[in-house]
């Protein structure tokens, strides 16, 4: 019982301590290199906005009778549009093409007229997640 006890005690305090893999071994902080500021934000912003526009569908059929084919359609069309946009912002097309989507969110107020709110909303969040992740980035390259 001592020895399988004091193999593991061990075994767990060499595994990281002079690697840097630990949560305490030298060179922690540079285990992981910090993505980009922007992408994380904006992906943060796409990702929040697919589930928001999802639950939009339950509200567009149930309260404001609109067919539950056109309502998953686009709304359900446009949530996975966002995931998947928020899994290619690493390319540059990404962010311009995240900003016409931001454009179709508000037009969903069509269909469910509190989308054009919160679909501003979100604009506006995909913005400020454009400005504050450039002012980050500058700030860690100084």
């Amino acid at each position: 019982m001592d020895a399988s006890g004091a193999g593991d005690d061990t075994s767990a305090g060499t595994g990281g301590a002079g690697t840097g893999r630990g949560t305490g071994g030298p060179g922690a902080s540079r285990a992981r290199p910090a993505g980009d500021p922007v992408r994380r934000l904006l992906a943060t912003v796409l990702a929040c906005e697919a589930v928001v526009i999802a639950l939009a569908i339950p509200v567009a059929v149930a309260v404001l009778d609109v067919s539950g084919g056109t309502a998953g359609a686009v709304c359900g069309g446009l949530a996975v549009v966002c995931l998947l946009m928020a899994g290619l912002l690493r390319f540059s097309w990404a962010v311009p093409a995240g900003t016409v989507l931001q454009v179709l969110v508000i037009a969903t107020g069509f269909m469910v007229p509190t989308m054009f709110f919160l679909g501003a909303l979100f604009g506006a969040l995909w913005g400020t997640a454009i400005w504050m992740g450039r002012k980050a980035r500058e700030a860690a390259a100084r």
